[in-house]
């Protein structure tokens, strides 16, 4: 082995155990983001009591509460009463553990790296509520504004007033538009959990990520609409919440917003 090949190794095993490190954490907030998911629509506390079994309530043991391994060893059932637990839960700790892989991975272990994990975290938990209960909860996005804000602090990846003028795009922008709707529709088009759930967008990655979050979740949104109208025979009133494919297009600008934009200005004109 070489002098430089001695030295690169020690780095590439350094970078796997924090890759490994980070789907073990990633997974552990995923098993909180549940509780979370669970608790929050019905104005539960996602503190006391303890994690428990939908079913009988009968608390969960720490041995049947390992993320993702446990579902396995269960088979997806309670051991007390043998209730089916649903996929939902094995499901958002995967996608955490991915996503906390990705970020490290983005990011390297920094400050940056957890901000950004907050903020994903956030939106997984957004995402699901959405989709079961058609509303998001401004107890996650309200205080995600300000801390979007403060962060913008204390990261390199966006300024304060990049982030301040995010806030203002998004919030604005998407109230502009659901107002027009209603006025021209004589319906509501969209809530104002859309509204604040941008505006946070907005607070984390600054007014270009706005836009581009606007379009790729309007394009996702659309097509996705599309497919499921004409499968369950539904007309253009068939209604579908908007925070799931804002979220989607979030993270995708978070990840690829430079060379989207990048790609843009090179082929786009």
């Amino acid at each position: 082995m070489t002098q430089n090949a001695m030295r690169y190794a020690p780095c590439v095993k350094g970078r796997t155990m924090w890759h490994i490190v980070s789907i073990i954490f990633g997974a552990m907030v995923g098993s909180f983001l549940n509780v979370c998911i669970f608790r929050l629509p019905n104005k539960e506390s996602i503190i006391w009591p303890g994690s428990h079994c939908p079913h009988c309530k009968t608390p969960i043991k720490f041995y049947d509460n390992i993320p993702l391994i446990s579902y396995l060893v269960l088979r997806g059932k309670c051991r007390q009463c043998h209730g089916s637990i649903s996929l939902q839960y094995p499901l958002v700790e995967g996608i955490t553990a991915l996503s906390s892989l990705l970020l490290i991975m983005r990011f390297g272990l920094s400050l940056s790296y957890l901000i950004y994990f907050a903020f994903v975290a956030a939106l997984i938990v957004i995402t699901v509520i959405d989709l079961y209960h058609q509303i998001i909860p401004d107890v996650i996005s309200l205080p995600g504004i300000g801390v979007g804000l403060l962060a913008s602090l204390i990261i390199s990846q966006i300024t304060f007033s990049n982030s301040l003028l995010g806030i203002l795009v998004g919030g604005g922008s998407l109230f502009l538009i659901a107002t027009v709707y209603q006025w021209l529709f004589k319906r509501e088009g969209m809530g104002g959990g859309d509204v604040k759930l941008l505006a946070m967008i907005g607070a984390f990655l600054g007014w270009k990520a706005v836009i581009l979050t606007i379009f790729l979740g309007s394009l996702i949104g659309s097509i996705t609409g599309i497919i499921l109208m004409v499968s369950k025979g539904k007309d253009f009133k068939y209604a579908i919440p908007f925070g799931p494919f804002l979220s989607l297009g979030a993270v995708i600008a978070l990840f690829y917003q430079n060379e989207i934009i990048f790609w843009y200005l090179r082929h786009g004109r």
